[in-house]
């Protein structure tokens, strides 16, 4: 298909799935008269790696088709049709290019290496006279303001933090901006099912403390729920080690984490939130929380491929091992530890588990069973709704000696057990199904 209009503009969606606060989409709609979107559902994201576990399980694979649907939704609004593909990026890509005479392709900045590879590949299929806009779109504090450069990334987070809190600032929300006219195309694209990529149909679990949908739109409602409906963000540091139930802490991860929600956004809110409502210790920890989300992508900027070494960023060399029965009881919740076991079993059956949770079951597997943490790490990506290869791989170094916390700590899980949970109720909810 050729077209008159000369110029219209790509935008290739990565994890930025949003309309609201998104610098890349922004960035093409000022640029351009017309613009197309496009996903992919890259077949590689849904087969399994090396240690056995798909890259993508049906938790994620579920949230991520819902966000896409929402996506689709929210872009016909400004006028954007979304193309949306079950193949790899370089064989659709040229194809757009070559059809609607691009010469702008905007898309979110990667740096991690699978990320690299699949945008090389695209780099490689398409005719020089085509530019890129490669954009950073998943920080709070963007990597021009945080008067650092990478390779002075402090190792320890609390440099960091306080560096970037007293020398940084957070940008002003991106309002999003429209096409005047749609593109009159006739887009036949269609969103795949759970089925299409390999997976049965399934219900959520009762008892998920993440019963929510995939999408901007839902995103958007929870914030406004837990922040202003329910005030529930004002007591956030006194819950946030809880177990049980949707409250207990603010369940953003899933949307941040395929950039349904923009960090920025969740602080324009609290500072919002403290205007009217309180400010107090509960206020900024959440901010505290995005922080670390930050840090953690920082981390894995400066070191690139060492977060997914066995010896992590320290390059420490510890004697792991690699039991297949081991790993097996650690997944399907087995082991000696009736709070790990609890945990892992919220995990499988779920998709989602607690911070206090994640902490437990990391430190277990690495530092009692002394397992090889990568297999942990590949099993959470696979399985975790909220998984964010830089907090992923960065949380897992922390617990497990080769990465950022300096003091090497070892939980017992007996005594968090005694103190998260002393009445055994978590334990009892996901421990009591296996009996019967």
């Amino acid at each position: 298909m050729q077209t008159e209009q000369n110029n219209i503009g790509l935008v290739w969606f990565k994890n930025d799935l949003r309309v609201h606060d998104n610098a890349v989409l922004n960035k093409a709609i000022s640029e351009n008269d017309k613009i197309i979107g496009l996903f992919c559902f890259e077949p590689q994201l849904f087969e399994k790696v090396p240690f056995g576990f798909r890259k993508t399980e049906k938790y994620r694979a579920k949230f991520l088709i819902e966000t896409i649907h929402d996506l689709k939704q929210q872009l016909k609004s400004l006028n954007i049709e979304l193309f949306v593909y079950h193949v790899q990026p370089e064989k659709i890509i040229p194809n757009l290019v070559s059809d609607y005479q691009i010469r702008n392709i905007y898309l979110q900045k990667e740096w991690t290496s699978q990320e690299c590879k699949t945008i090389n590949n695209v780099k490689s299929s398409l005719p020089e006279s085509v530019t890129w806009h490669a954009i950073y779109n998943q920080f709070l504090f963007h990597p021009a303001d945080i008067n650092l450069e990478i390779p002075e990334i402090p190792q320890v987070f609390t440099n960091f933090r306080k560096k970037v809190e007293k020398e940084s600032r957070v940008r002003p929300s991106l309002t999003e901006l429209s096409i005047q006219q749609a593109l009159e195309i006739n887009n036949l694209t269609e969103i795949p099912s759970l089925s299409n990529l390999g997976f049965d149909e399934f219900e959520t679990h009762a008892n998920t403390a993440f019963p929510f949908q995939g999408g901007e739109t839902a995103a958007l409602i929870r914030l406004d729920n837990y922040f202003f409906e329910s005030k529930k963000l004002g007591f956030y540091k006194k819950t946030r080690n809880g177990l049980i139930g949707t409250d207990f802490s603010s369940k953003f991860s899933p949307w941040l984490a395929n950039g349904s929600l923009s960090p920025r956004t969740i602080y324009w809110e609290v500072k919002r939130f403290e205007k009217e409502h309180v400010k107090n210790e509960s206020t900024y920890w959440l901010i505290f929380e995005l922080i670390w989300r930050d840090y953690f992508k920082y981390i894995s900027l400066k070191h690139g491929n060492a977060i997914f070494k066995i010896g992590g960023i320290l390059d420490k060399n510890y004697d792991w091992n690699t039991n297949q029965s081991m790993v097996e009881h650690w997944i399907n919740g087995t082991t000696a530890s009736p709070f790990v076991n609890a945990n892992m079993l919220e995990l499988k059956k779920t998709g989602w588990m607690s911070n206090r949770g994640r902490q437990n079951v990391a430190s277990y597997f690495s530092k009692e069973l002394m397992l090889d943490w990568r297999i942990g790490a590949a099993y959470f990506e696979s399985m975790l709704i909220d998984f964010d290869v830089h907090s992923n791989y960065g949380n897992w170094m922390y617990v497990s000696g080769v990465g950022n916390d300096p003091r090497d700590r070892k939980f017992n899980v007996q005594l968090q057990a005694e103190r998260y949970d002393p009445n055994g109720k978590f334990q009892n909810l996901w421990l009591q199904e296996t009996l019967f």
